[in-house]
């Protein structure tokens, strides 16, 4: 049986159970630290524990994705799973089109709608939400969330744990450092520096 453990009881939780179910995952926890309790559930499926209580009954389970919309956490919880040996799951929404020639690193979630073409490169414990698109020879980093309807032209470069808001557009060849912020419905057509966040149109640097 594949068995699958969710780290996050959420809203988006609940669309990465429901990408599972999708794709055939058999059985479906949730293990969460803040949200619910033991026993309850998150939408159709069960909050069995915390995440000290997933670690302790690893072994069980055939892998575990982190559901936390947060980059920083997501990241915090992925790395130490995979420093215990504990394998990613990485799932993809069967109407998402991804080019043969794309990669998706372990841990990353492709939502309903999305597009990854040609030699995209998209790393670890990524967000790639509805909807959104990533277009040749992109390259993004570890942890990085692309938001709902969020576009991004050909040969963008995305540094770890940046977040590109619901909407936005990236122009061509743009390079964007790492825990960058692109406010919702933003056009960057400049490159942007590591821990800056811009919005508006063009993005500019958020005062």
């Amino acid at each position: 049986m594949k068995k699958l453990a969710i780290i996050g009881a959420s809203g988006h939780g609940k669309v990465v159970a429901d990408i599972a179910e999708t794709c055939g995952w058999e059985a479906i926890n949730f293990f969460d630290d803040a949200n619910g309790t033991k026993g309850t559930k998150n939408g159709a499926w069960p909050i069995t524990g915390n995440v000290s209580d997933f670690i302790l009954s690893s072994d069980t389970y055939t892998a575990v994705i982190v559901a936390i919309g947060n980059n920083e956490i997501r990241s915090k919880i992925c790395d130490d799973l995979l420093a215990r040996n504990i394998p990613l799951a990485t799932l993809i929404h069967p109407t998402a089109t991804i080019s043969r020639y794309a990669q998706i690193g372990p841990g990353s979630v492709v939502v309903a709608g999305s597009v990854i073409n040609t030699y995209a490169s998209i790393g670890r414990g990524a967000i790639i939400n509805t909807n959104s698109s990533i277009d040749h020879d992109c390259s993004l980093g570890n942890y990085v969330h692309i938001s709902p309807g969020a576009n991004l032209a050909g040969n963008v470069c995305i540094g770890d744990k940046s977040w590109i808001g619901i909407g936005a557009c990236v122009k061509q060849q743009i390079i964007i450092g790492n825990k960058v912020i692109v406010g919702a419905g933003s056009v960057v057509v400049k490159n942007v520096p590591d821990n800056m966040t811009v919005t508006g149109i063009p993005a500019r640097p958020f005062q």
